[in-house]
Order: C-alpha cells, then sequence, then structure tokens
C-alpha cells in the first residue's frame, strides 16, 4: 500500500507559477510509475503528466505541454509538478497518482489550484 499526500496548491493569477509535491510514505516509490491528474467542477478527470518509474519518461496532456514540468526523487520518494504561465482554465483539484503498470493504482486526495484571470 502506497500513501499518497499532495501540496503546494493554492490562488495564483493568471501567468503565474506554483510547484506541486506529492510524497509517498508506506513503500518507496521508485517501483511506480507517477502521474499527476486534475479534476474541474462538472468534469471528468483527466490526465496531465506523467512519468515512468524506468528510465523516467515524461508524458503531457497536450493541453499542458511546454508550460508544466513533472519530475521525480526517488531518495525523497517525492514527485513534483512544476505549473508556469497558468492560466484559469488550469484551475482544478489535482492529484498524484501512483501505478505498477499504469498511471493510477493509488491516489493522494487532491489539492486545490484556483487560477484567477
Amino acid at each position: 500500500q502506497v500513501q499518497l499526500v499532495e501540496s503546494g496548491g493554492g490562488l495564483v493569477q493568471a501567468g503565474g507559477s506554483l510547484r506541486l509535491s506529492c510524497a509517498a510514505s508506506g513503500r518507496t516509490f521508485s517501483p511506480y510509475n507517477l502521474g499527476w491528474f486534475r479534476q474541474a467542477p462538472g468534469k471528468e478527470r483527466e490526465f496531465v503528466a506523467g512519468i515512468r518509474k524506468s528510465g523516467g519518461s515524461t508524458y503531457y496532456a497536450d493541453s499542458v505541454k511546454g508550460r508544466f514540468t513533472i519530475s521525480r526523487d526517488n531518495a525523497k520518494n517525492t514527485v513534483y509538478l512544476q505549473m508556469n504561465s497558468l492560466e484559469p482554465e488550469d484551475t482544478a483539484v489535482y492529484y498524484c497518482a501512483a501505478g505498477v503498470v499504469g498511471w493510477s493504482d493509488y491516489w493522494g486526495q487532491g489539492t486545490q489550484v484556483t487560477v484567477s484571470s
């Protein structure tokens, strides 16, 4: 079992930046693919970014490419999402997830990101 706890959300103006962190406990992070998802009010949860356990290949939703960067620190059991050039459309609850094969066998509780125009 992996417990995931996100932090770093908040209120920011359009064009600003935030860095989300997700710390894991219970097991070491290294055997898991790690992902960030988000869910805006009235919308489905969507994939934002992911980083593979092996080799560290990264993947991004088209809507965030060039603005968001995912990274991981296996020594600290932490995954990060650096979000730059934020837009009001990025407003959502952001969730981190860990998966053995896919991205999401385990979920965090979420952190709110609100971008004002």
